[in-house]
């Protein structure tokens, strides 16, 4: 087997070498390229040398070269060229593909992109790319998403995200290529037609600028070239409720040196469209348009926005303003100048014209651009101040310099400060400590006191020019007013005095108050005397007197109430006999007619009696001559007859029976009225004194009084 096959290997060997050797030139002659695959290709020999500064052939050029073999089969000329296989380009959707050329023609002096066209077939034809003479460097033109075969030896690809701009966002852009921005100007003018910074080319062509571009991206999603636009995210401007958003433009005209604010432009729609801004003649610096509550698309790079409060006056308030934009006011017919202490001129004028304005704001909310017009917060209700022991200062907006209250005030918030206000009808007050004032005699003396003051809605743009705020008021004028009023009244009157004439010293003050304000356009409404501090140990001097007084004062009091209660009990007395008076004086007067009337009977009757006595007398002496003499008869007898009783009984026995007939009769009584005993029997010293007792109280008690002696003094008395 060996053998047959020793004898035909040179046989076999005739036709292997020249199948083996078609074998290999089918090989380098035909190129399969996957579907997902490019290949590129280098051509080693047979052809010429590639220009200088060129590092990517031609199709007849020795060197890698600049065309691509797509997906499929090839047939090349074997051996002259290598081929390189490489996964083809994929931009996914929100991607896309930046490009720079590794070979090209060199960029042009100043520029930083190269030229853009579109021969090239979005780079897929490099050397399409190469004979229209396309530029080395960074490409202006981007590849979107979607499947590419482009060379990576000519070209080098970067996938970047698109540019996403969401809700109530911009995109500020900063362009890294263009021409110069205009002298004076800060960013680059409005070129057309780039399509939202999506066309560079067309930027570029049409006279982009190089740097800050006045134009933004609204929300969206852009296919921007991000190496030629640098694009910044931001947040949109919002304004919320009760705000007002303030505006200084970077860039525009300049301001003329005698303006602060920048004249109103139209067609920016709230300065959302910076170009129309500057192409109206919008002028650099703070702005008189403001912007109200909401949502702005407005480029940060050209104006500043800063938010402020809406300006509130509560009830009981005005808001006077001072502008500072308008017509000179010292040609204004009828303007009136205020000066204050410092000599500054100040106007009051009607509106448009740069001074204070005479029309006040009354209570509400507004709209108000403060960088041209300040509000002064003036009460218009009465505002207190004291100088107390107990006192509350309130925060910084209670007294308006600004206002509750206030607080009030005085802090108030001034939404509730106060709604308390919050607020409440605004209620404004200050304190002060109580003030310190020394009298005529050298003592020093406390007086609290407590001034209540009102500013004429009126009357406050005039306060406004002379003193400027409520605060300056209280401060500069009435605290330093006050303190010097008591002080001077104080030094001209004896402690005990300025006390006493406490009414008229408070009367003095507020009449000066009153005076003074009104120079300052404030009305005074009362200044009251709260209370007045004496030194101790005059204090007690006084409370000493007081109480004196007092007691003298109740003493006469009770004095006088005792006379008129005796003047009322003799005049109750000579009430209760009045009737008795009344019912006297009558019986006297019938008394006297009665007398009358019996002087005159008794005269008529003595007449008839004295001749009737005549005549009875004359027969009385007849019957007691005849009565006598029976009289004389009987006791005649009657002596015989006792005579004869004494010579028959004795005189002794018969005494006793004429007496028993009296005592019968009741003619003699035998029982005494009072019966007085002594003790004793009248021997020893205190028996004789004992009866010498009851002799005397019998003496005393009169003749029907028996004394008898005894061991038990008693005393009787009988009804």
């Amino acid at each position: 087997m060996s053998d047959m096959i020793t004898a035909l290997l040179p046989t076999l060997l005739i036709y292997l070498i020249p199948l083996i050797i078609v074998l290999v030139i089918i090989v380098n002659s035909i190129v399969i390229v996957g579907g997902t695959q490019l290949a590129v290709l280098e051509r080693r020999w047979f052809g010429r040398s590639l220009p200088e500064g060129r590092v990517v052939a031609m199709a007849n050029e020795v060197g890698i070269q600049a065309r691509t073999l797509g997906p499929g089969l090839h047939l090349l000329i074997p051996f002259l060229y290598r081929v390189t296989k490489a996964p083809l380009t994929i931009i996914g959707e929100n991607e896309i593909g930046l490009v720079d050329s590794i070979d090209g023609e060199p960029i042009k002096t100043g520029r930083i992109f190269a030229k853009a066209f579109n021969e090239h077939n979005l780079f897929q034809d490099g050397e399409a790319f190469l004979k229209n003479k396309g530029e080395k460097g960074p490409q202006i033109q981007i590849v979107p998403p979607g499947t590419y075969r482009i060379n990576p030896y000519l070209f080098r690809l970067t996938k970047v995200p698109v540019v996403n701009i969401g809700n109530n966002q911009i995109g500020v852009i900063v362009a890294t290529d263009g021409e110069p921005i205009s002298e004076g100007r800060l960013l680059g003018n409005r070129i057309n037609n780039h399509n939202n910074y999506q066309n560079g080319q067309a930027f570029l062509e049409n006279g982009g600028q190089k740097g800050p571009q006045i134009d933004i991206l609204l929300p969206g999603t852009y296919r921007i070239n991000t190496k030629l636009f640098e694009v910044t995210v931001m947040n949109a401007t919002t304004i919320p409720v009760k705000e007002i958003g303030l505006v200084t433009a970077r860039d525009g005209e300049p301001l003329p040196p005698t303006e602060y604010i920048a004249k109103s432009v139209t067609g920016h729609h709230d300065f959302q469209d910076g170009a129309e801004f500057l192409a109206s003649g919008g002028q650099r610096g703070p702005q008189l348009d403001f912007l109200k509550p909401g949502t702005y698309y407005i480029n940060p790079l050209l104006f500043d926005i800063t938010r402020d409060t809406v300006l509130i006056v509560e009830r009981g308030e005005v808001a006077v303003i001072v502008s500072t934009i308008g017509k000179d006011p010292s040609h204004e017919t009828g303007a009136s100048l205020d000066s204050t202490n410092e000599g500054v001129e100040r106007y009051v004028v009607n509106a448009g014209y740069r001074g204070i304005q005479r029309e006040v704001l009354g209570p509400g909310t507004y709209y108000l651009n403060k960088l041209a017009f300040t509000p002064h917060i003036i009460p218009t209700t009465n505002i207190t101040i004291d100088w107390a022991v107990d006192k509350w200062t309130p925060k910084k907006g209670t007294l308006p310099a600004s206002s509750v209250p206030s607080a009030a005030a005085f802090n108030t918030s001034a939404e509730q400060f106060k709604s308390a206000t919050n607020a409440a009808a605004a209620v404004h007050s200050r304190a002060f400590d109580p003030l310190t004032i020394v009298s005529k005699d050298g003592f020093e003396m406390s007086v609290e006191v407590k001034v209540i003051l009102r500013v004429l809605p009126e009357q406050a743009p005039h306060m406004v020019a002379r003193i400027g705020t409520i605060e300056n008021l209280v401060d500069d004028v009435i605290h330093p007013l006050i303190d010097s009023s008591f002080r001077n009244q104080a030094s001209s009157s004896e402690a005990m005095q300025f006390m006493q004439d406490r009414y008229e010293e408070q009367r003095k003050a507020e009449d000066h108050a009153a005076e003074e304000l009104k120079k300052y356009h404030v009305q005074c409404v009362s200044v009251l005397i709260c209370q007045i501090k004496l030194p101790d140990r005059l204090m007690q001097t006084l409370t000493d007197k007081v109480v004196a007084s007092q007691q003298k004062a109740m003493f006469d009091a009770q004095q006088e109430a005792e006379g008129r209660r005796a003047e009322m009990e003799k005049t109750k007395a000579q009430a209760d006999l009045q009737p008795s008076l009344v019912k006297a004086e009558i019986d006297v007067k019938i008394a006297t007619q009665q007398k009358q009337q019996t002087i005159i009977l008794a005269e008529g009757k003595s007449q008839s009696i004295s001749l009737e006595q005549q005549g009875v007398a004359a027969g009385i002496a007849s019957v007691g001559k005849a009565e006598a003499e029976k009289i004389n008869a009987i006791g005649t007898a009657t002596a015989e007859a006792y005579t004869k009783q004494a010579d028959a009984l004795g005189q002794y026995p018969l005494s006793i029976i004429e007496i028993m007939k009296q005592v019968a009769q009741g003619n003699i009584k035998i029982t005494p009225d009072i019966l007085v005993q002594a003790s004793g029997d009248g021997k020893d010293s205190n028996g004789s004194a004992n009866n010498v007792l009851a002799a005397f109280i019998a003496s005393l008690m009169g003749n029907n009084a028996k004394i008898v002696s005894g061991s038990n003094p008693d005393i009787t008395k009988n009804n």
